[in-house]
């Protein structure tokens, strides 16, 4: 058995780094996909990072894993450069290194997550309920 901090480690040990909130947004600006997994309750009370993707935690693996025919249409090969996003950057880091198995091999997390990119200033922006269908681009 392991305990949730042993999980983390290994999981952060799959990473090929972890990016602080500013170099996440300059990815953005180059196009690297950035995927906020955050509930809806999270959303909706913090806002959302301009030019993320949404997609729900529960369908991660399906929807980035090129061979899924369930996948997004952005996930077109593994070499994809994706960064994922949670609220503090725990759950992220085992989500990225489930995508690292899955062959993604450049996808990592943000360190922080979420309220660390609100600290640092970044741009929020605000939670919009129409666009609420559980999967959208920021």
């Amino acid at each position: 058995m392991k305990t949730v901090e042993q999980l983390l480690q290994e999981a952060r040990a799959l990473l090929p780094y972890r990016c602080s909130p500013k170099e996440t947004l300059s990815e953005i600006e180059s196009g690297t996909l950035v995927i906020d997994i955050r509930g809806d309750e999270q959303q909706r009370r913090d806002g959302l990072i301009p030019g993320a993707m949404v997609i729900r935690r529960n369908v991660l693996e399906w929807r980035c894993d090129p061979a899924s025919p369930w996948r997004h249409e952005r996930f077109t090969n593994h070499a994809l450069k994706v960064i994922i996003v949670c609220d503090e950057g725990y759950q992220s880091s085992l989500a990225a290194a489930n995508l690292q198995q899955l062959g993604l091999i450049y996808a990592t997390d943000m360190v922080g997550g979420f309220c660390h990119w609100k600290e640092s200033g970044l741009p929020v922006a605000p939670y919009d309920m129409e666009s609420q269908s559980g999967e959208r681009d920021v």
